[in-house]
């Protein structure tokens, strides 16, 4: 049994259905702080797999120990759960640091107690490269201090993991460092569900393409980028949860080379916000009303992958391109409009 915390997110739900795909019995566990139930549902309709879940809050120590003495057979675990908005740490990051690195301590409390070998998948970022310095980013480069709380989070998070899986012979590590996730499910099923006002730029141009925002707000458009705006690499999220499927399958079989390892999970490609508005454009056949608005704190101008390491060593590369990524976002949207 797999256990996915934050199993009823974005990138969790679609992986829970990857997984399912493969045969894997799943346990989610999510407070439903910024997810909902009608993903669960969501996730059936698509996979009548052995899928399990649990309403949990990860920073209660005893609640989840509970629940690991209720399912003594998990064998591996893929953590996900945090709180995950870049501008909302700047204005809250005492709430980032205790959410993401106390939900995440209390998980290995759990693993490292148990006698047997659990493997760990840690959702991680890009954003531990702050403002790199060489392009496409390979795992070579550097950390350097977040831009961000919520992405020191991240940082401290696999500098926990690192030194954790050095010491303890119960755990094994891989990190996954995402770039930017976009897109739904083919069934169209599970997508991204912002509760709070999205902060990403792909449910921001669909809320504006379906009414539900005036305009949308480019933020900044004097960066030292091509045509001034920020660029990003743009990854389909059925391609980021099967990357994640790979990753546990190695472990379980004790493939690892080292106690911990990290992967950039990206397409290799970077687009800028007014490139994307334009692919949008084409694939929805529609006009997007927008502004140029200020820099947003926290914001870096360059980020794209070099995923060479994650096709040589997970056999894992993008299929999906950014017109399907875009063409599954918008039909996602359209279907919001009855999902509530």
């Amino acid at each position: 049994m797999i256990l996915v915390t934050g199993g009823l997110g974005y990138i969790g739900s679609h992986t829970v259905v990857e997984l399912l795909e493969n045969d894997f019995e799943v346990l989610i566990l999510d407070d439903l702080s910024n997810s909902s139930l009608k993903v669960f549902n969501g996730i059936q309709s698509i996979h009548k797999g052995k899928v399990s879940f649990e309403q949990v809050n990860l920073c209660n120590k005893e609640d989840l120990t509970v629940v690991f003495k209720k399912y003594p057979e998990i064998n591996g675990v893929i953590h996900f759960a945090a709180f995950k908005s870049v501008r909302e740490s700047v204005e809250k990051p005492n709430d980032y640091y205790k959410n993401n690195l106390l939900s995440m301590l209390n998980v290995l409390d759990e693993i490292i107690v148990k006698s047997s070998y659990i493997p760990f998948i840690f959702s991680s970022s890009c954003t531990v490269y702050g403002r790199a310095n060489k392009f496409p980013i390979s795992e070579n480069e550097p950390t350097k201090t977040a831009e961000s709380p919520y992405g020191n989070t991240k940082k401290i998070g696999e500098e926990i993991l690192y030194d954790v899986s050095l010491t303890s012979q119960n755990i094994n590590v891989i990190s996954l460092r995402y770039f930017n996730p976009i897109g739904a499910h083919s069934s169209l099923e599970i997508g991204e569900l912002p509760l709070k006002k999205p902060q990403n730029l792909v449910p921001l141009i669909t809320q504006t393409a379906i009414g539900l925002n005036n305009k949308l707000t480019v933020y900044g458009s004097d960066y030292n980028t091509p045509d001034g705006s920020c660029v990003r690499d743009y990854i389909h999220v059925v391609d980021l949860a099967k990357a994640h499927v790979i990753a546990i399958k190695k472990l379980l079989k004790k493939e690892a080379s080292e106690s911990f390892e990290v992967y950039n999970l990206g397409t290799g490609n970077g687009t800028s916000v007014f490139d994307m508005i334009k692919i949008f454009e084409s694939v929805s056949s529609m006009k997007l009303n927008y502004e140029i608005g200020l820099r947003r704190d926290g914001d870096v101008p360059v980020s794209y992958a070099d995923p060479t390491k994650a096709k040589n060593q997970l056999g894992w590369k993008a299929q999906l391109s950014l017109e399907q990524a875009l063409s599954s976002a918008w039909d996602w949207e359209k279907k919001l409009e009855t999902y509530n």
